[in-house]
C-alpha cells in the first residue's frame, strides 16, 4: 500500500535488492553500504526511503563511500528513529539534507492539518519555506496492524496535547539549522567523526543550530544518561535551543523522561521544549536535516518553520 501511495503521485518506485524479512537485517553489511552507495549516487533516483528497521545501522558507517556520496548531486535521504544512525552523520559529513519524520510505511496515513508529509517536502524547489504546527492531538495508546488492516488510513489521536517548555516560563523564539535524531541512536556516535555537530556549525551555521532529539523505548535512567554523554562530546555546544520528541517511553520511580532531559540538558541554558511531533507516538512533524529552522513557542502559538535552502 506504501508504494502504491507513491506511484499514486507519480512517481517510479524501484525496490532494493536488500530486502529479506527474515532476520534483524536485509542482507549483510557489505552489500547494504554498497545498495544505499549505489541509490545516493544515481542521478536517476531522487529520494531513498527505507520501509522500516535500522536497529544496527552503524555498521554502515565504516563501508559506506563517503567521498562518492559527498561529490554525487544531492539525493534525499527519509526516515525515522533507528536510520538517524546514518542519516544524521550523511548530512553532517556530506552538506545533503535529510528529512527525519517517516518511514515508507507511514506514508498512506492522511497528514493532520498543520502538518506536512516527506513527499510534500521531498518535491519542493530550492528555496521553500514551509509552517508546521502542531495538530493538538496525538496517539496515546495501541498501534496499527499493518498486516490486519492494510487499507488503514487515519491516524487514531486519542489525547490532546501540546508542546511544553521545560526550562522555565515564557516565550521561545529561537534558530538556526536544524539536526538531531533518536538518542538511543546517536549516543552510540558521539565524540566520533560520524557526530561532529560543531564542525557543522562552524561551516554551516556559525549563528548556532536548532537541535532536536528523541527517545525511542528506552527508559528515564537510560535517556538521562545517553543525553549527559551527548552533551558530555558536544553535540548540544551550539544549539540556540532544543526541541524534544513526545516519548512514550517509560519513566521510573524517581525519575520522569521530562527530568531525564532537565537533568542532563538543564545547565545548557538554552530553550528547551518538549512533546514536538518529531518522536514515536503519532502523529509525525519531519524536520529536515540541514534545512534552516526557526521555531515558535507562546501560551498561544507553536510552530517550526523550515527553508531548504
Amino acid at each position: 500500500m506504501a508504494i502504491r501511495e507513491v506511484e499514486a503521485r507519480g512517481y517510479e518506485v524501484v525496490v532494493g535488492r536488500c530486502m529479506s524479512g527474515d532476520g534483524h537485517v536485509s542482507a549483510p553489511a557489505a552489500d547494504r553500504a554498497a545498495e544505499l552507495t549505489e541509490m545516493l549516487t544515481d542521478p536517476g533516483i531522487r529520494a531513498v526511503v527505507p520501509p522500516w528497521g535500522g536497529e544496527t545501522a552503524i555498521d554502515l558507517l565504516p563501508l559506506l563511500d563517503w567521498d562518492r556520496l559527498r561529490e554525487a548531486e544531492p539525493t534525499w535521504l527519509v526516515g525515522f528513529s533507528d536510520l538517524s544512525t546514518v542519516m544524521t552523520p550523511f548530512t553532517l559529513l556530506t552538506g545533503t539534507a535529510t528529512v527525519h519524520g517517516n518511514n515508507l510505511m507511514d506514508t498512506p496515513y492522511r497528514v493532520p492539518e498543520g502538518l506536512s508529509s516527506w513527499l510534500d517536502i521531498v518535491s519542493a524547489p530550492v528555496g521553500h519555506r514551509f509552517t508546521q504546527i502542531p495538530p493538538g492531538r496525538y496517539r496515546a495508546t495501541g498501534w496499527d496492524d499493518y498486516r490486519a488492516r492494510p487499507d488503514v488510513r487515519t491516524f487514531t489521536l486519542d489525547t490532546p496535547g501540546g508542546w511544553t517548555r521545560l526550562d522555565g516560563e515564557g516565550d521561545v523564539e529561537a534558530q538556526g539549522r536544524l539536526i538531531g535524531g533518536c538518542i538511543e541512536m546517536l549516543c552510540n556516535l558521539a565524540g566520533t567523526a560520524c557526530l561532529d555537530v560543531s564542525a557543522f556549525a562552524r561551516a554551516e551555521s556559525p549563528q548556532g543550530l536548532l537541535v532536536y532529539v528523541e527517545a525511542g523505548g528506552d527508559d528515564a535512567f537510560a535517556i538521562c544518561r545517553n543525553l549527559h554523554g551527548m552533551r558530555l562530546a558536544g553535540f548540544f555546544d551550539t544549539a540556540n535551543a532544543i526541541l524534544v520528541g513526545r516519548t512514550s517511553a517509560p519513566g521510573t520511580d524517581s525519575l520522569t523522561q521530562h527530568e531525564a532531559v532537565l537533568d542532563a540538558l538543564g545547565s545548557l541554558n538554552v530553550p528547551i521544549i518538549a512533546d514536538v511531533e518529531c518522536g514515536h507516538v503519532p502523529p509525525y512533524l519531519p524536520i529536515v536535516n540541514g534545512a534552516r529552522g526557526r521555531v515558535v513557542h507562546t501560551s498561544t502559538r507553536s510552530e517550526l518553520t523550515q527553508t531548504l535552502d
